[in-house]
């Protein structure tokens, strides 16, 4: 099981991270070694004293090698070990006794390989870590760069170009090594890397801890992260609490995106809440902004490191291409972001330079006059930068040449004195060509290769400055005090996995769900009279532990209006339950007043096993599966976050009226959500599963007709 401890700060891992000392233990002649690769990265570039270690040796590339860490001169702050896993705790025991600040280890074979005693060997290491305060990267890792300080503790050999990051740049914090070293090349083409840190086994520090120092690094402006998994998710929310507080924006990028689980689920919503999208509730919750692919995720990055943090909603566009201007609007409309046409005075600017057969507008087509009248290019660019409804100027580029740079670099001066950025779409098959590394290292422009991700990243931005203007919700409980007590009772008097519709309806009203009224029968005759107490027209279902999905045993009849048809329909119900279930409990038939039609919800959760309770709300009744219209938040939610799940919906407009149905009233909703909310939360150590579905809604009448919720196994109960 994962240890839970707060996260390392910036305090506890600056030995470590951003050290005054380095020594290689396991330095070596050898020029392919990862001992003698290493200590070639940090001669080359770091300034501190480095310090090799091996007594096989007394010196090594004219530097003097020490035979052990108590030989030293000092104890340094970071010991980075590049011997054989055989020899590795004993000179972890030497660093700690030393006073190392911190280690990194390569070797790997610990419990990477599943192996009972290799696991216990990396434990060991914890053990040694934890006795002295020394911070440990690794095993298994290949180890990191903080280019601020110009320390390469790693054994890469692809980095040829490296340099200083033009003011704060990206920290890149990586499970895996081989992506994060990857990625880093991208300092060959410009790219400001300030940071580079892998995990590995992660047997001490971890991702959560790394993107901690990062947010508390004031050389670091944006943290990007990748990952394939969590064994503590609450330690990397917390790290992306740090970072929100710290204005550092975190962009992440999640490996590994199955519903695992979801074809064990009971309930619809087990199926559709699944770990995607668990991971995806709890980084919308914690402001982490998400792309999808690895390739996203460095552009998106270096764009949020540069841009500013208003994220106003305007964007301009400006380009000496027809093409690229109908690209940019289809792909700002696909994404939703404005692009509202200029004011007076930038367009009387744009009138002066661009030809009658050019367009005045947003987009603008200045046409190929850029190439014999460059200034006034900038001039016309100038102007859109400076109208204040403008945030971000896009500027598809659609050629290298040697005069690119010049021209955009004037730009970019008249961005940052109006505090905006610039955005510059590489449109062209030279895809480093003249111009391009020093529009990356511009610390106003963000570079793009291709339009959807221009406006994508710009999407993001005004999502997460509206995010920041905004602020923490506020969330008040809706539900009754005793409705907690109430719940807990009626699951707890339930032997069964499955609790019936009856025991979910009154738990849920406990917290002020509407309910629709039934009656339970066991006969035809009982039934008939049921119906004539409640009024035609009626519905019949069949109440069993066993037949979780009612629909699809058949045993629901609607609509029913007299008293033969009630009569037939319970037979009905009735023969298909023993055919679906042979063997099967019925408790009773229940007989419910038919509500009038409206839109179709369904509102429910599961507790998660790494984030706990998530509660999904969908359209589409029995058909929330196929649609897959949902969507998932960390409950509990209060009715204005509930809101903004419904607004994510691709049905929302259903739920305004459509083709003369009555609109839903929205707050109340809302705030029947997040009441359905505060009951998971209330029951997530007995629920498992929890199904409303559906709740009928028209105007302010938001009624539950069926419920299902599925209690937690009694061993999962007692851990």
């Amino acid at each position: 099981m994962a240890e839970t401890r707060p996260v390392y700060r910036h305090q506890d891992l600056k030995r470590l991270l951003a050290p005054r000392s380095v020594a290689v233990l396991g330095a070596s002649s050898n020029a392919t070694s990862f001992g003698s690769k290493t200590l070639d990265n940090l001669v080359r570039y770091f300034d501190g004293p480095v310090y090799p270690i091996n007594p096989k040796y007394g010196e090594l590339g004219g530097r003097l090698c020490y035979p052990s860490i108590s030989s030293l001169p000092e104890p340094p702050d970071c010991v980075v070990i590049a011997v054989p896993r055989d020899a590795v705790e004993t000179c972890v025991e030497e660093c700690a006794a030393a006073g190392v600040g911190g280690v990194v280890i390569y070797a790997s074979g610990y419990a990477e390989t599943g192996i009972a005693e290799r696991v216990a060997l990396q434990q060991r290491l914890v053990g040694i870590s934890r006795r002295s305060g020394m911070r440990i990267m690794g095993p298994n890792c290949m180890g990191f760069l903080n280019m601020n300080a110009m320390v390469l503790a790693a054994f890469s050999s692809i980095m040829n170009n490296v340099r200083r990051p033009a003011g704060p740049g990206i920290a890149l914090v990586s499970q895996s090594g081989a992506i994060g070293f990857g990625l880093a090349q991208s300092m060959e083409s410009g790219a400001n890397i300030a940071y580079v840190a892998t995990a590995g086994n992660s047997c001490d520090v971890d991702i959560a801890d790394e993107i901690a120092f990062m947010a508390e690094e004031p050389g670091c402006a944006s943290i990007a992260c990748v990952f394939e998994g969590l064994p503590d998710p609450a330690r990397f929310l917390e790290a992306a609490e740090i970072a929100w507080k710290n204005g550092k924006p975190l962009i992440v990028c999640k490996l590994g995106v199955g519903q695992q689980g979801a074809a064990m689920a009971l309930s619809h919503t087990g199926s559709l809440a699944g770990s995607h999208a668990a991971y995806s509730a709890a980084f919308e919750r914690a402001g982490i902004i998400v792309v999808n692919d690895l390739t996203e995720l460095l552009e998106t990055a270096a764009f949020f490191a540069k841009a500013p943090a208003s994220g106003e909603a305007g964007v301009a566009v400006l380009t000496p291409s027809g093409g690229a201007a109908i690209a940019s609007t289809d792909k700002a409309e696909a994404h939703g972001v404005p692009l509202p046409q200029p004011s007076s005075e930038a367009r009387a600017v744009l009138s002066r330079h661009i030809p009658e057969f050019g367009h005045i507008g947003n987009p603008s087509d200045v046409t190929a006059m850029v190439a014999v009248n460059p200034p006034a290019f900038v001039d016309c660019c100038t102007a859109l930068i400076a109208d204040p409804q403008y945030g971000a100027l896009v500027l598809p580029q659609t050629g290298a040449s040697a005069n690119v740079y010049p021209r955009l670099e004037q730009i970019a001066a008249r961005a940052r004195e109006h505090g905006k950025i610039v955005c510059l779409i590489w449109i062209c098959g030279w895809l480093e060509g003249p111009g391009y590394r020093e529009c990356e290292q511009n610390n106003h422009i963000a570079v793009f290769r291709s339009v959807d991700r221009c406006f994508a990243t710009l999407a993001l931005w005004q999502r997460y400055a509206e995010r920041r203007k905004q602020g923490e919700a506020s969330r008040s409980r809706l539900s009754a005090p005793d409705a907690a007590g109430t719940g807990k009772a009626l699951i707890a008097g339930n032997d069964d996995i499955v609790l019936g519709e009856s025991a979910a309806k009154l738990a849920l009203a406990a917290y002020g769900v509407d309910v629709v009224r039934e009656i339970a029968v066991h006969s035809a005759g009982e039934a008939v009279r049921a119906a004539r107490e409640l009024g035609f027209p009626v519905a019949l279902k069949v109440e069993s532990p066993d037949l979780p999905h009612k629909t699809e045993a058949g045993v629901i009849r609607l609509d029913l209006r007299d008293e033969a048809a009630v009569e037939d329909a319970f037979g009905a119900v009735m023969m298909n339950a023993k055919k679906a279930a042979p063997a099967g409990r019925i408790s009773s038939v229940l007989v419910q007043p038919m509500i009038p039609r409206g839109v179709e919800v369904m509102v429910g959760g599961r507790i998660d096993p790494q984030f706990g309770p998530l509660v999904v709300a969908g359209l589409g009744g029995v058909l929330v599966e196929a649609l897959g219209d949902t969507s998932v938040a960390l409950a509990p939610v209060g009715a204005d976050a509930a809101r903004k799940m419904l607004d994510s919906l691709k049905g929302r407009k259903l739920l305004d009226g459509f083709r003369g149905s009555e609109p839903v009233d929205i707050g109340r909703l809302a705030d029947t959500i997040a009441r359905i909310s505060e009951f998971l939360v209330d029951n997530a150590s007995a629920v498992a599963e929890l199904d409303v579905n559906p709740l009928i809604c028209a105007g302010s009448r938001i009624v539950a007709v069926d419920a299902l919720i599925v209690r937690r196994p009694p061993q999962i109960n007692a851990l």
